[in-house]
C-alpha cells in the first residue's frame, strides 16, 4: 500500500473586494504546488467579512475563533468595504484572531521582484530586499483609553499603549534569530527621544537581547530617520524590528518603494505553533476594481508561499516563489498594474503552470 498523502487543513477567509478575486488564484497556485510535491491542502471557506457584518452585525460568529482553532493554517483575503468603518473590520476580525492565536509576529518580507519597477531611481534588487518584524499583539494598538466630555469645549481622548517585557523581548529575540539566517544585521525602530516611557523601555530590552547575540550587528534608529533610510539608503537595512504602529507604517513604506503593496505578502505568525498562523497580502480590498478581473494576485500567492514554508513544505514554497519570479520576469502575462492586459485568472494560471 502507498503511504498516505500529507494533508493540511486550511481555513480560507476570502474577505471583501479583491480579496475574493486573488484568494481564488492563490488557492490555484498552492494546489498546483501541493500536487507537484506530494501533499494535499484541504480547504474550508468561511464568509467572515464586511458583507457578513452588514447582514448580521458581526464580522464573524461568536464561535469563530474556536472554529478556526482546529485548522493547521489560515489564508486570509483583504478585509474592508465602504459603509463599514475600518475600525469595525479591524477589531471585529483581524485583531481578535491575531491575539486569540498568539500571532505576535507580523512578518513582512519586502523585495523588488522581476518585472516591477521601484519608485527609487537606479536601485537594484539586492539593494531593495529586507524583512520587517512587527510586534503584532500589543503596543500602540490597544483598547485602553476613552473619549471624555464628547461634544464639549473640554473634550479630550486618552489612548494608552501597552508594552510588556514578555511581548517586547520575544519579538526582538525573534528578529535576532531571523537575522542569524540572513545577513546578521538587526535595526530597531525607536522614538525614545520623544516618547518618554515606552520607547526607552523598548530600547533597554533591545540592548539586553542584543548582548546575547554578539555575532549579529545591532543598531537602534529613530523612526523618522529610519523612514528616510528606507528611501535613501535601503541597502543598509535587512532585518528591522519595530512596535505594532511603527512596524505597520514602515512595512507599507518599504512595500511602496519595492514596487507597491500589490506585490507584498505578510504572515501573522505563532512561532510556538500552539495555534494556527494566518497569512495575507498587505494590500487592501480595493472595492473599486473588485470583480473586474484585473487585480494582481501576486501578493496573495506569495502569502501562500509563506504559509507553505511555515507548514514545513519548504521545497513547495520555493517552487511557488520561483514560479512567480519566472512569470514576472518573462512579462508575457501581466495585470494592468504591471503594464499588461492579463486578467487576475490568467496571471494566476500562468504561475500555477510554472510551479
Amino acid at each position: 500500500m502507498s503511504a498516505p498523502v500529507r494533508t493540511y487543513e486550511i481555513a480560507t477567509i476570502p474577505g471583501d473586494g479583491i480579496g475574493v478575486d486573488v484568494t481564488v488564484e492563490a488557492r490555484r497556485v498552492l494546489d498546483a504546488a501541493a500536487a507537484e510535491h506530494g501533499f494535499a491542502l484541504r480547504w474550508t471557506e468561511f464568509d467572515y467579512s464586511c458583507e457578513r457584518y452588514s447582514d448580521t452585525g458581526a464580522m464573524m460568529p461568536e464561535d469563530g475563533v474556536s472554529t478556526l482553532s482546529g485548522f493547521d493554517s489560515i489564508l486570509l483575503g483583504a478585509v474592508g468595504f465602504p459603509g463599514v468603518p475600518d475600525h469595525v473590520s479591524l477589531w471585529g476580525l483581524l485583531i481578535p484572531l491575531r491575539r486569540a492565536f498568539s500571532q505576535y509576529v507580523n512578518l513582512r518580507p519586502v523585495r523588488l521582484l522581476p518585472g516591477t519597477t521601484s519608485v527609487l531611481a537606479n536601485r537594484t534588487a539586492d539593494e531593495l530586499e529586507m524583512v520587517i518584524v512587527r510586534e503584532n499583539s500589543e503596543g500602540e494598538y490597544s483598547t485602553l483609553g476613552g473619549r471624555h466630555n464628547q461634544g464639549q469645549p473640554g473634550e479630550f481622548v486618552l489612548q494608552e499603549s501597552v508594552f510588556t517585557r514578555v511581548g517586547v523581548e520575544r519579538i526582538i529575540r525573534y528578529a535576532f534569530e531571523l537575522a542569524r539566517t540572513r545577513s546578521k544585521r538587526v535595526c530597531s525602530a525607536t522614538k525614545s527621544n520623544g516618547i518618554i516611557h515606552t520607547m526607552p523601555f523598548w530600547d533597554e530590552v533591545f540592548e539586553l537581547v542584543a548582548a546575547e547575540y554578539p555575532d549579529v550587528a545591532a543598531e537602534q534608529c529613530h523612526i523618522d530617520a529610519l523612514a528616510a533610510r528606507v528611501v535613501q539608503q535601503p541597502e543598509r537595512l535587512d532585518v528591522i524590528v519595530a512596535s505594532n504602529l511603527f512596524g505597520d507604517i514602515l512595512s507599507d513604506l518599504a512595500a511602496a518603494v519595492t514596487g507597491g503593496l500589490g506585490m507584498a505578502p505578510s504572515g501573522n505568525i505563532n512561532p510556538e505553533r500552539t495555534h494556527p498562523s494566518m497569512f495575507e497580502a498587505v494590500h487592501g480590498s480595493a472595492p473599486d476594481i473588485a470583480g473586474k478581473g484585473i487585480a494582481n494576485p501576486v501578493a496573495q500567492i506569495l502569502a501562500g508561499a509563506m504559509m507553505l514554508e511555515h507548514l514545513g513544505e519548504t521545497e513547495a514554497a520555493r517552487a511557488v516563489d520561483a514560479a512567480v519570479e519566472k512569470v514576472l520576469a518573462e512579462g508575457r502575462v501581466a495585470t494592468p498594474d504591471l503594464g499588461g492586459e492579463a486578467t487576475t485568472e490568467q496571471l494566476g494560471t500562468a504561475i500555477a503552470e510554472a510551479v
